[in-house]
């Protein structure tokens, strides 16, 4: 049960890249060469990756305390977008998930920020065939935060997670770029997506396109997202891991399974 949860999540994230990347090599035929057709075909996907992961959230797999916990950070993750909403990079919502997930684990992480990105976007109007990029985007910034390993060091894992911060507002923007690039200027200019051309020639049109639209808005978020983790994050973490450790919260699928197993067997 456990290696088959693991291989749904590894190839609902495979229909999520898959659903980014298309424009870069996807071939040109009488259907898939059409721009619009083969974007909604990667929103259907994204959406139906989306709904495979919600419904492994609600599976089972978490105790009571565990479901409290995320759900304050999904609330409180939320409650950030709103103040960064119309605002150009204000986003604050970022250096808390990142923080969380470092906590929660990567899994875990990974849900927390997917709730929270669709629980905002029901909060502020977003919804829309960019959400399913959205989700998966923030999904994926938290699974990063478990790229390099913890520290005893306090101060130089906050200024590691600064560092990532800043990098994840980056990534973000590319992420999301690359799923607006062929709504937003179609086949006609210079710089615009191309149905059968080489990856190298696409990928180059794209960062073309992706730096002289993007900086205003990355730039931005990763300055605050940096700031507010050098500032906020030690008191975050602690925060968070007594919370952990004084409910004697397990927040790993592997442990959690066990007493679910044993509740249902009695």
């Amino acid at each position: 049960m456990k290696s088959f949860r693991a291989l749904l999540f590894g190839f609902t994230n495979l229909i999520g890249f898959l659903a980014f990347s298309w424009p870069l090599y996807l071939p040109e035929n009488r259907f898939l060469g059409q721009t619009l057709e083969a974007t909604w075909i990667s929103v259907i996907l994204g959406a139906v990756a989306v709904f495979i992961i919600i419904a492994q959230i609600s599976d089972g797999l978490l105790d009571s305390k565990s479901v409290a916990i995320v759900s304050i950070l999904v609330a409180l993750i939320s409650a950030l977008r709103l103040l960064g909403a119309g605002a150009v990079g204000v986003e604050p919502m970022w250096f808390l998930l990142i923080l969380a997930s470092r906590v929660l684990g990567a899994q875990l992480g990974f849900s927390t920020a997917v709730l929270a990105m669709l629980v905002s976007a029901l909060l502020t109007g977003g919804v829309g065939p960019w959400l399913p990029f959205q989700i998966f985007a923030a999904g994926w910034i938290a699974l990063g935060v478990h790229c390099f390993p913890k520290s005893a060091n306090q101060r130089l894992e906050i200024a590691a997670l600064a560092l990532y911060g800043a990098f994840a507002s980056f990534i973000f923007g590319a992420l999301m770029d690359l799923q607006l690039w062929p709504w937003l200027l179609g086949t006609d200019t210079q710089l615009s997506y191309q149905p059968g051309d080489s990856v190298a020639a696409n990928f180059s049109r794209f960062l073309t396109f992706h730096f002289a639209t993007a900086l205003a808005w990355d730039l931005p978020r990763a300055i605050l997202t940096a700031t507010l983790i050098s500032l906020a994050g030690r008191a975050v973490l602690t925060s968070l891991r007594r919370a952990q450790s004084r409910l004697g919260v397990s927040w790993n699928w592997k442990t959690i399974d066990e007493p679910v197993t044993v509740q249902k067997a009695v």
